[in-house]
């Protein structure tokens, strides 16, 4: 890849391996590339250890949304899903397990996913995107068994709340629908941009992400973030950020958050904003916390360049992997 197209690269979605020592990360032309964690923070580590052990196209577009199972590493873009094992690509063999598409009843133009959930229990899959719908797969049979149909637009995040048995779904029209799996309705519609604490026209009303813990959910785009809770439809705290959230995430005690800016923001519960740590990215996109690794704990974060941020500790950036 040129240095045109690496300047004007965006890296959009993130997976841990299963075993917590890589990282897979997707690109806007289409790639995935995988980085070892352990080269990355091994104190004999040089300039080549920050680069990807394999780089491979996946798709002909953007790769919007990389999500991991115990073997299988997901991805989506343009229409379609792909399934890739974790084992084969290292091992260097490229060739997807297989490829979905959902029945889309639209006419030539191929609406993108950037969404998708990995429902362990349920042994399901569930992505949605720019056919306002959200469809579940069925990995046991590999058969889509439902599509949950109510949003008016592009929706552009999912969540589960496992507890409930429901999922969340965010979109450009501004509502976050909370569904039934077994009934495959909506059961709650909250209008985020319709509460004053929240609303900010000068933004929009489009919702671009969500996260749920217990009873809890974090929601932002258009709308300042705020944290919610669940049982009342109510916000109970928000965040005074500027500019919309991209992503953000319950980590222990504190709300991680990423979007507009270069900044990396750590948010107590309460709504106060406890820091708000630079990273090298002018805009960021994607934040990934490992967890599955104690050797290879860190927060990634990726956005409108070629890198990828390490914080081994919450405070600073340590590093950059890079394409």
């Amino acid at each position: 890849m040129g240095p045109v197209e690496l300047l004007h690269m965006s890296v959009f979605s993130q997976s841990f391996s299963p075993c917590g020592r890589f990282l897979a990360a997707g690109n806007g032309y289409g790639e995935i590339a995988l980085f070892s964690l352990s080269a990355a923070l091994s104190p004999d580590s040089t300039p080549l250890s920050h680069k990807p052990v394999l780089t491979f196209t996946a798709h002909e577009g953007p790769v919007l949304a990389l999500v991991s199972s115990e073997s299988l590493l997901f991805s989506c873009g343009n229409g379609e899903i792909r399934v890739w094992s974790w084992s084969h690509l290292l091992k260097k063999n490229v060739k997807p397990l297989w490829t979905k598409r959902p029945d889309y009843k639209l006419g030539l133009e191929i609406p993108e996913i950037n969404a998708m959930i990995l429902l362990s229990k349920e042994n399901s899959l569930v992505v949605g995107g720019g056919d306002n719908n959200l469809h579940v797969l069925d990995l046991e049979t590999g058969v889509f068994k439902s599509v949950l149909r109510g949003h008016q637009d592009y929706i552009h995040c999912v969540c589960e709340q496992e507890r409930e048995g429901q999922i969340l779904s965010g979109s450009e029209d501004g509502a976050v629908r909370i569904w039934d799996l077994r009934s495959s309705q909506s059961v709650h519609i909250i209008e985020v941009h319709k509460y004053e604490a929240c609303a900010r026209p000068q933004y929009g009303k489009w919702i671009s992400c969500l996260a749920t813990d217990n009873d809890w959910m974090l929601c932002g785009g258009g709308p300042s973030l705020a944290l919610w809770h669940l049982r009342s439809l109510s916000p109970t705290s928000v965040f005074p950020l500027s500019g919309c959230t991209r992503h953000a995430a319950f980590y222990q005690d504190l709300i991680l958050a990423v979007g507009e800016g270069p900044l990396v923001s750590h948010c107590m519960l309460g709504g106060d904003v406890k820091a708000q740590i630079p990273s090298s990215s002018p805009n960021l996109n994607c934040l990934q916390i490992n967890s599955k690794s104690s050797e290879h704990r860190m927060l990634t974060v990726g956005g409108s360049s070629d890198h990828i941020d390490v914080f081994t500790n919450l405070s600073y950036r340590a590093f950059s992997l890079s394409f």
